[in-house]
């Protein structure tokens, strides 16, 4: 209180006499080829401009060198973190190539890239940090078996860490039937959530103290205090937004420092990517396996509903079905969205003779699970759902979303929600 503009300009005079303008940290062709001034020029120019473009030069240098310096200290960082040496290790094998051509279908490209980056990572002196990132379907939950079965091969344990049990379910039995498939008889893999009954629970923890368990899929539970592992040499994480740092770092504690897999499905912009993940190698899978169609969108106001209506139904005739989502569970003083409980009850009146059921989040576990299994058989055929079921339900025959208050998602739900369709070969 009582300093003028005045006393501020020339106290910014006095300030900017002090310091030496002729600095300047900045390699030449780094300046040059981001068409940035210099350093004196930039610093007059904050403070007293000559003209509104010289203010914009000079505000667009300083953006650049926080940027620049923020993500110099996050390679720095990383340099330092990524030391942690790889107890663990990995022979040179041709065993994977020959897993590779037994699966029913070609990998992409992009997949083998990644396997190769994964292979190479394993057999570093360092651990393996790296992040597997890959729109929705492009194939990620194979590259997680195949490390897993990279590790179980080198005689150590691994764990693949899933958001929700459904998830964890599925994964659980795509796995079992690749292995099987396989005939990989003999790494006892193992299923650990929240539901598992105490006395199984008790067996698992057995044996993967003893490590007779090679592998074990589960949700948090695999990080609980109980859980001893023998020999457990890779982490993976699926839908990584949805686990915390700390959850990570709590399995990563669990013996000597493991090989860290992460994998997301949210399409980050590289720079994000650094910034979140700083501590990770990145790849990417930018291609869809073959039989995969694209996913059309589009956006309409509600008077398209009775079409969208029709649409629903036809698709169910073919044999097919449909998620509807709400932003709300049920009917809120004052906020015009639709909720699911009433939209429930609206569909069942509009498409007679198709089995319409409500998902949300704060329906008991049980039931939650029991919807989902009858959503995956294909017993309920429109799904009423709010973002529940946003990460980790593999319903290859669900071919249509309708997302209604589509302003209410952020653009990664928008992305995740979209995710629960086109996941067979139906358009």
């Amino acid at each position: 209180k009582g300093i003028t503009n005045n006393l501020i300009v020339k106290t910014m005079h006095a300030a900017m006499a002090e310091i030496p303008l002729e600095m300047e940290y900045l390699p030449e062709d780094i300046r040059v080829r981001n068409h940035l001034s210099e350093y004196n020029f930039a610093l007059k120019n904050m403070h007293f401009p000559e003209s509104e473009e010289n203010c914009i030069i000079a505000r667009n240098r300083f953006v650049f060198d926080e940027f620049f310096f923020f993500l110099l200290s996050m390679q720095l960082s990383k340099e330092n973190t990524q030391k942690l040496k790889n107890e663990f290790t990995f022979a040179e094998d041709s065993f994977v190539e020959d897993l590779m051509n037994h699966l029913p279908y070609e990998l992409t490209s992009a997949q083998k890239r990644a396997v190769a980056q994964i292979r190479s990572d394993l057999r570093e002196a360092c651990i393996m940090q790296r992040l597997v990132q890959g729109d929705v379907g492009s194939g990620k939950t194979i590259l997680a078996f195949l490390a897993m079965i990279m590790t179980a091969e080198n005689g150590y344990q691994s764990a693949l860490m899933v958001p929700t049990e459904v998830l964890a379910r599925q994964h659980y039995e795509s796995l079992c039937t690749l292995l099987k498939e396989n005939n990989l008889t003999e790494y006892n893999p193992r299923l650990l959530t929240g539901s598992t009954k105490a006395k199984e629970r008790r067996e698992i923890y057995a044996s993967l103290e003893d490590g007779s368990c090679k592998m074990v899929i589960g949700t948090h539970a695999l990080i609980q205090e109980k859980v001893q592992y023998k020999n457990l040499a890779l982490v993976i994480t699926d839908e990584q937004h949805r686990f915390g740092v700390r959850q990570r770092t709590a399995l990563a504690e669990k013996g000597e420092p493991p090989n860290v897999l992460v994998m997301s499905a949210t399409p980050i912009p590289r720079t994000l990517a650094i910034i979140l993940y700083g501590d990770l190698s990145i790849s990417v899978i930018d291609e869809l396996p073959a039989k995969r169609l694209p996913i059309k969108n589009c956006v309409v106001d509600t008077s398209y509903r009775p079409k969208a209506y029709r649409f629903i139904t036809r698709q169910v005739e073919l044999g097919r079905q449909a998620y509807v989502i709400c932003p709300m569970v049920e009917e809120s003083e004052g906020l015009e969205a639709e909720n699911v409980t009433d939209y429930t009850q609206l569909l069942k009146k509009e498409l007679p003779g198709i089995t319409v059921e409500m998902l949300h989040g704060q329906m008991k576990a049980a039931q939650k699970n029991e919807i989902m299994e009858r959503f995956a058989s294909g017993e309920i055929q429109v799904l009423v759902s709010t973002t529940v079921v946003e990460v980790g339900v593999n319903v290859p025959n669900a071919t249509v979303m309708m997302v209604e208050n589509a302003e209410r998602f952020g653009l990664a739900q928008l992305h995740q929600l979209r995710g629960r369709v086109g996941r067979g070969e139906h358009q």
